[in-house]
């Protein structure tokens, strides 16, 4: 065991005590780029901001700004991907 990792120091190796039997796996992180874009509701289902509602807003009528805010649902079909990204 290295010197500076052991329960005398506070700190965990990867390894575990392989003289216990003893093994640590590293734990899945989320997706920090999904976490910021999708949310899954308490139902479920994964919700996601609206395109087009970044940039160029002059040219675009109030009509179709309005119809863009909100959140919209991700299409069934992407979001079991989304929720693995997001799963920890």
């Amino acid at each position: 065991r290295a010197p500076f990792a052991g329960p005398e120091t506070g700190f965990r190796t990867n390894s575990g005590d392989p003289v216990r039997g003893e093994t640590m796996s590293k734990k899945m992180k989320s997706h920090k780029g999904a976490k910021k874009r999708f949310k899954v509701t308490g139902s479920g289902k994964v919700t996601r901001r609206s395109k087009n509602l970044n940039h160029f807003l002059e040219k675009k009528s109030s009509r179709r700004k309005r119809r863009l805010t909100g959140d919209f649902e991700v299409s069934p079909a992407d979001a079991p991907r989304i929720k693995k990204l997001l799963s920890s």
